[in-house]
């Protein structure tokens, strides 16, 4: 019998009562856990934690992820910069380059920044994530505000829709496997839970492994902007087989509050939600169609 595929699920801080803490994305993390085969027997075995500081100000778990027994790990960057360390973003990379999968996905203007921590073989990653203070969007068109309603977030910050509510997304030519949703009327995935300021992903010089799969466009400006870039295995230097890789726009496709904005949200949020999602569950069946395939792609060959 297959054992279960051993997933990571881990926010890029501490725990924080009033901020976006790992407790605020149990339903993804029910979901994951609620998958079986026809047999029964669950499919993935998750794990789902807030980062912890060691008396090195390392967190033990993230700092020896290459020796543990995960197989993909789903970073949620929620830090403004006090998040990953140069010692885990190491770790991270060396657990990559065991083949093993990762995704990350961060939000608005530099939250998620510390990914510019994580370390070789994870270049690519990195390069994808645009943030406002540091590896700025390369079209300097995008250095500019597109959400106007929050004047306290700047840039990347595009308006895909309120929180609670749903996006019709554009996917990219040909069609990602991860984009396929077989119990669907049309066979792809077209609607993903929408926010009011995501970030920006895209694809830079050096990281043709990968490319941009879906994209959402703007309620304010109609501009697109893409939603995820993946990044197909590769070998490194050393020989070693990389694993698979996302970046997201934004962490806001996977938390409760847009899934369900009865089970809240940081007091810092401002933004009055929508509620057709809570009203209209079917609607979440596209991204939970995407969050499987995510669980199966990003697993080791």
């Amino acid at each position: 019998m297959a054992r279960p595929i051993r997933i990571l699920l881990q926010t890029t801080i501490p725990f924080i009562e009033d901020d976006w803490n790992i407790s605020r994305f149990s339903l993804l993390q029910n979901y994951l856990a609620s998958l079986t085969d026809e047999a029964g027997t669950p499919l993935f075995e998750v794990t789902a934690r807030d980062r912890q500081l060691d008396n090195s100000e390392d967190d033990p778990v993230l700092s020896t992820l290459d020796r543990s027994d995960f197989e993909e790990i789903w970073l949620l960057g929620v830090d403004c910069g006090e998040g990953i360390t140069a010692q885990e973003g190491a770790a991270i990379a060396r657990f990559r380059s065991q083949g093993k999968g990762i995704l990350t996905a961060r939000d608005h203007q530099d939250l998620g920044i510390s990914y510019g921590n994580l370390g070789s073989n994870c270049q690519d990653i990195q390069s994808a994530h645009f943030f406002h203070s540091q590896n700025p969007d390369p079209d300097p068109s995008r250095c500019c505000v597109d959400d106007i309603y929050t004047p306290s977030i700047s840039w990347p910050n595009y308006h895909s829709g309120a929180n609670g509510d749903y996006q019709k997304i554009e996917l990219v030519e040909p069609v990602h496997e991860l984009m396929h949703n077989p119990n669907s009327a049309s066979g792809l995935i077209e609607i993903f839970p929408s926010h009011p300021h995501e970030g920006g992903v895209g694809m830079t010089a050096g990281t043709e492994q990968g490319r941009a799969i879906a994209r959402g466009r703007s309620k304010v400006t109609n501009r697109p902007f893409n939603l995820i870039v993946v990044f197909e295995r590769f070998k490194d230097a050393e020989g070693n087989l990389v694993g698979r890789a996302i970046a997201e726009s934004s962490f806001h496709h996977f938390v409760d509050f847009n899934w369900n904005p009865d089970l809240g949200c940081p007091s810092f949020v401002e933004e009055p939600p929508s509620e057709r999602l809570k009203q209209n569950p079917q609607l979440l069946d596209d991204v939970k169609a995407y969050v499987r395939n995510v669980a199966f792609w990003l697993a080791p060959e």
